[in-house]
């Protein structure tokens, strides 16, 4: 791939998903290109950009992000994250709130709203809730992904047993296991495909809580700014965002105070 169709790619990829690809990433854009290209059957990458560029249904563009985007995440991730999401269902729950409704703005392959869910359940064990989470990411694969809810044993590994007993049914599939979950939890949860880079969303809100972490690590300071406007916009006063530990957001808080490292809070 040359630098001039690589920056093609890049363009495309920015204006659509806010995906700001580094100067080093040309390696990694050719072979992801690649796995299209070969579905395709087209041998060129110049060849394939212009199908991307000529594609009027948007198909291909779709499957070029799914290509492009990084789903990176895992079950509990960051766990001193939902400590502190325990902690305020808890409190909100002790002051007569019943209902909660969560986003989860880049779930990747679901395993982060299933882990909200999870938590969410066991927290408020006893009381009458009605708990919605909202799931959302670019990816219709990863979101294909997370519909589905089947997970190896590999990935499962980080939920405790008790809960993978009790949240996922445990089966075999070409000699491996793999952990589906349960209709109960599932029900909890639904995925919508999203692009986060362009505000404002179609979701009303208020949310009590958004968990937006280590998506912004992809997004120029200009996406960023706008990204966290939007949040702001759409969390009730008092409530918080979670954002990954890597993110700083020095800034760019519009809106939104910081409580500790990597948790913010609507005044």
């Amino acid at each position: 791939m040359d630098l001039k169709t690589f920056n093609m790619f890049r363009k495309i990829v920015y204006d659509m998903s806010g995906i700001a690809l580094a100067d080093g990433k040309l390696a990694m854009v050719k072979a992801r290109v690649g796995k299209r290209m070969r579905a395709l059957n087209i041998h060129d990458d110049r060849q394939y950009l212009q199908h991307v560029m000529e594609d009027r249904s948007g198909h291909e563009l779709i499957k070029l992000l799914d290509a492009i985007s990084i789903n990176v995440t895992s079950f509990c991730r960051e766990a001193v994250h939902f400590d502190i999401f325990r902690e305020l269902l808890l409190e909100w729950c002790r002051k007569g709130q019943t209902k909660f409704r969560i986003w989860s703005a880049a779930s990747a392959t679901g395993e982060e709203p299933y882990t909200l869910a999870m938590t969410a359940l066991e927290a408020l064990k006893g009381y009458r809730t009605d708990i919605k989470i909202l799931a959302t990411d670019i990816s219709t694969k990863a979101l294909a992904d997370c519909q589905l809810g089947t997970y190896s044993k590999e990935k499962i590994s980080a939920v405790p047993l008790p809960l993978r007993d009790k949240y996922f049914v445990c089966h075999q599939q070409n000699g491996s296991l793999y952990y589906t979950v349960k209709p109960a939890l599932k029900k909890m949860v639904v995925f919508k495909r999203l692009n986060l880079s362009t505000p404002p969303f179609p979701m009303h809100g208020p949310f009590d809580v958004v968990f937006c972490r280590n998506v912004m690590i992809y997004f120029d300071n200009r996406v960023r700014s706008n990204l966290l406007q939007e949040i702001a916009r759409l969390l009730k006063p008092g409530g918080y965002l979670m954002v990954g530990h890597a993110e700083s957001l020095a800034g760019m808080l519009s809106g939104l105070k910081p409580v500790k490292p990597s948790v913010y809070i609507r005044p």
